[in-house]
C-alpha cells in the first residue's frame, strides 16, 4: 500500500473502535486518531516505515493500522490481551470497509517484556501504560527496554513530565532523542475512579534513535 497523507490517515483511523471491556490494570485507552496519524506521518517523513514496524502493546491496533496506512509494508502488533487483539482485527476490517484497501498487519499475542522478536533494525511504535495505576508505576519502562533491544528507532507516547526520564533512559541505553513534542490526549470517563466526564492530558511523544548492537 502506498502511503496516505496525514489527514487521510487520521480520517481512516476514525473507524477504529475503542476497547469493548477496557482494563484499568492495563490502562487501556484509545490512542487519539489525530495523534496516531501525526506520529505515523513523522515516521513516514523520517523514512522509518521501510523496515519492519512493531507496535508494542497494540491494544485496538490504532498505531499498527496507522503505520500500514502511512505506507509500512511489514507491521506486527503485539499485545498480552487476547480480547484487545480481537478488537484490533475487527478494526482492520472496519478500516478496510471504509477505505476499500485493507491494512496489512500481523497480530501476535505476547508479553512485551518476553517478546518473540530477534531483529534489531525494527521501527518500534508504542503507546504504553502511563504507570498511573497503583502497582503499575514505571510500566512504560518495560516498553522502552524492548524498544532499545529490538529497535533501530522508536516512537513512544508518555505521560506529561516524562521527558527527563525518557532522555536519561535513552542515554543509558545508547539512544538519542531526536524529536519531542506534546500532544493532547483525551481520557473519557470509563472507570470508577474517574471523577469527570473527560479529562485531557498533555502527553509527550518521543522519537529515539538507538545505536546499532551486535
Amino acid at each position: 500500500m502506498s502511503g496516505l497523507a496525514r489527514r487521510t490517515v487520521a480520517r481512516r483511523l476514525e473507524s477504529v473502535a475503542d476497547f469493548t471491556e477496557p482494563s484499568a490494570r492495563l490502562e487501556q485507552y484509545l490512542t487519539p486518531p489525530e495523534l496516531a496519524s501525526h506520529l505515523c506521518h513523522l515516521a513516514q517523513l523520517q523514512g522509518d516505515l521501510g523496515a519492519q514496524v512493531v507496535d508494542l502493546g497494540t491494544g485496538t491496533g490504532m498505531l499498527a493500522i496507522g503505520a500500514s496506512l502511512a505506507g509500512a509494508d511489514r507491521v506486527v502488533g503485539i499485545d498480552v490481551d487476547v480480547e484487545a487483539l480481537e478488537v484490533a482485527r475487527r478494526n482492520v476490517r472496519a478500516v478496510a470497509a471504509d477505505c476499500g484497501d485493507e491494512p496489512r498487519v500481523e497480530w501476535v499475542r505476547g508479553d512485551v517484556a518476553r517478546h518473540p522478536f530477534s531483529v534489531t533494525d525494527t521501527t518500534v511504535l508504542s503507546n504504553p501504560p502511563f504507570g498511573a495505576q497503583r502497582g503499575n508505576r514505571h510500566a512504560d519502562r518495560r516498553f522502552l527496554e524492548t524498544a532499545a533491544e529490538i529497535g533501530a528507532v522508536s516512537y513512544t507516547i508518555h505521560n506529561e513530565g516524562s521527558q527527563a526520564f525518557v532522555e536519561s533512559f535513552a542515554d543509558d541505553e545508547g539512544g538519542t532523542v531526536t524529536h519531542a513534542f506534546r500532544a493532547a490526549f483525551p481520557i473519557p470517563r470509563r472507570f470508577a475512579f474517574h471523577t469527570t466526564a473527560e479529562e485531557t492530558l498533555e502527553a509527550e511523544v518521543f522519537r529515539i534513535e538507538w545505536d546499532e548492537r551486535e
